[in-house]
C-alpha cells in the first residue's frame, strides 16, 4: 500500500479532510507501508489554515514525523488517473466515485459524508460492504479502520455486462 488516494467528491467534507491529514491515520499509513499520500481536499473550510482556499495546483509537502510525501489539491477534472495509479483509495461514499474506483479494481475504504441529503451515502457504504466489496468507516475509526485493512478480504465488483443492455433493447424492439 505504497500510495494512497483520499477524495471529497465535488463539495466539501472537512472531517474527512481532517482525519486523513491527522497524526493517527499518517501513523496508521506509515505502519501499514504508505510512502504516498494524496488528499483531494474540495471546497475546503475547514480549521486547518494552512488549506484554506486551497487551488486546484497541487501542493507537495514531506512529512518529517511519519515519513511521508504528502499532496494536497482541491480538485482535478477528472480523477481516473489518480484512481488507477492509488494501492487504496479513501473516499466519501458517493455513488459515481465508488462504481469508478470499483471498476477498476481498486481496494476501497468509503466514509460517508452524513451532511448530505438524507444521509444517503451512509445507506449505500453499508448495502457495499455487506456484500463484501469495500470497507465503509468514519472520520473518527478511519485510522482503526486502515490499521485493520485487507484489501484481499474484499470480493471483486463485477464488470459491466455490455450484453444486457443490448439484451433488453432487442426484447424492446421485438428482435428476440
Amino acid at each position: 500500500m505504497k500510495r494512497v488516494l483520499f477524495t471529497v467528491g465535488s463539495t466539501f467534507f472537512d472531517e474527512l479532510v481532517d482525519s486523513a491529514l491527522s497524526d493517527i491515520v499518517l501513523e496508521a499509513l506509515h505502519s501499514r507501508g504508505a510512502e504516498e499520500i494524496t488528499v483531494q481536499c474540495g471546497a475546503y473550510k475547514g480549521k486547518n489554515k494552512e488549506l484554506a482556499g486551497i487551488s486546484s495546483t497541487p501542493v507537495l509537502s514531506w512529512n518529517e514525523e511519519h515519513g511521508l510525501q504528502l499532496e494536497i489539491y482541491a480538485f482535478k477534472p477528472n480523477l481516473t488517473e489518480e484512481f488507477m495509479r492509488a494501492d487504496l483509495v479513501v473516499s466519501h461514499a458517493g455513488s459515481g466515485t465508488i462504481i469508478d474506483v470499483l471498476r477498476l479494481g481498486k481496494p476501497l475504504i468509503v466514509v460517508p459524508n452524513p451532511s448530505l441529503l438524507d444521509n444517503h451515502q451512509q445507506d449505500l457504504a453499508t448495502e457495499l460492504e455487506k456484500l463484501g466489496y469495500l470497507k465503509a468507516t468514519t472520520p473518527r475509526s478511519l485510522h482503526d479502520c486502515i490499521s485493520k485493512f485487507e484489501a484481499k478480504e474484499l470480493i471483486p465488483f463485477p464488470q459491466k455486462d455490455k450484453g444486457k443492455f443490448q439484451a433488453i433493447l432487442d426484447e424492446m424492439m421485438g428482435f428476440d
